[in-house]
């Protein structure tokens, strides 16, 4: 059964930085992708940034540009570090990984 646990959210200030974590456990990580999404309240989730198993890289629109995704599958972790964050990316951080998801790391960018 595939666990996923995010950390690194929190309160930053407009144009700050966050790196997000996801630690995965029950699954061979390497051999599958896995991504970050996020939902704001009162709208869908929607992608972040996705790594394919060969580190291939997709991104949404929405952080295109002020975010990277990357993975160390030694540590069956994966990241994503976002730069020039506002107040519009406020929201909760989900990790998907072989069709699971985890619990959601919020995210506020407030002064």
């Amino acid at each position: 059964q595939v666990q996923l646990v995010e950390s690194g959210g929190g309160l930053v200030q407009p144009g700050g930085s966050l790196t997000l974590s996801c630690a995965a456990s029950g699954s061979t990580f390497s051999v599958s992708g896995i991504g970050w999404y996020r939902q704001a309240p009162g709208k869908q989730r929607e992608l972040v940034a996705w790594s394919t198993s060969g580190g291939s890289t997709t991104y949404g629109d929405s952080l295109k540009g002020r975010c990277t995704i990357s993975r160390q599958n030694a540590k069956n972790t994966a990241y994503l570090k976002m730069n020039s964050l506002q107040p519009e990316d406020t929201a909760v951080y989900y990790c998907l990984h072989r069709e699971t998801w985890g619990q959601g790391t919020q995210v506020t960018v407030s002064s």
